[in-house]
């Protein structure tokens, strides 16, 4: 019998919170019905196992990003568009750190293209049409915005910015204003 109001969903959202609490790293399908007070044979009908738990919360947090990401872009254009895009990675990692491991959790090609994957690099590319980048340059413009974010944030999630000056916002200003120059003056081959 399956206990009332366990569903797959309400299951992937208390993983989420999980991973946010304890890290990405920690969230099993144990660790899950430990949450629930319920033995974690209960929750193989909803999920098949830890992998499956991972892939559908990394889906969430991919999901849950490009929408803030979508919401922030809205109306928006050039260094201003460039700046919301940021703040809105930065800000869910501050906000969901687990989530936010779990949206570079690797997942299988199939599942990948139909995830929200596609709709952050649209989404980039939406950003680089202000900056008039032709193709394979917007290519490797994506690339680069996706590093510097993905690893400007890593660095400052694990404190790596905290015990110097300038401040870190600072920084991340700085860098904002930097790729925002570097775009409008893409080097030629």
């Amino acid at each position: 019998m399956v206990r009332a109001g366990l569903t797959t969903e309400r299951l992937v959202r208390a993983g989420a919170e999980l991973a946010d609490e304890v890290g990405f790293d920690q969230v099993t399908v144990s660790a899950l019905a430990r949450r629930f007070a319920v033995k974690v044979a209960s929750l193989y009908s909803h999920l098949k196992n830890s992998q499956d738990l991972k892939t559908r919360i990394a889906l969430l947090a991919l999901e849950e990003m490009a929408d803030r990401a979508a919401d922030a872009l809205a109306g928006r254009a050039g260094k201003d568009a460039l700046a919301a895009f940021a703040d809105v990675y930065r800000d869910y990692a501050r906000r969901h750190p687990g989530r936010y491991a779990a949206a570079r959790y690797p997942l299988d090609p199939e599942t990948a293209a139909a995830s929200a994957g596609p709709r952050h690099s649209q989404l980039t590319r939406a950003i680089l049409r202000g900056y008039d980048l032709a193709e394979p340059d917007q290519t490797h413009a994506v690339r680069l915005l996706g590093s510097v974010f993905h690893g400007y944030v890593s660095l400052e999630s694990a404190g790596g910015f905290s015990h110097s000056a300038p401040d870190s916002q600072e920084s991340w200003t700085r860098i904002l204003d930097a790729l925002d120059s570097l775009l409008r003056n893409w080097p030629t081959p």
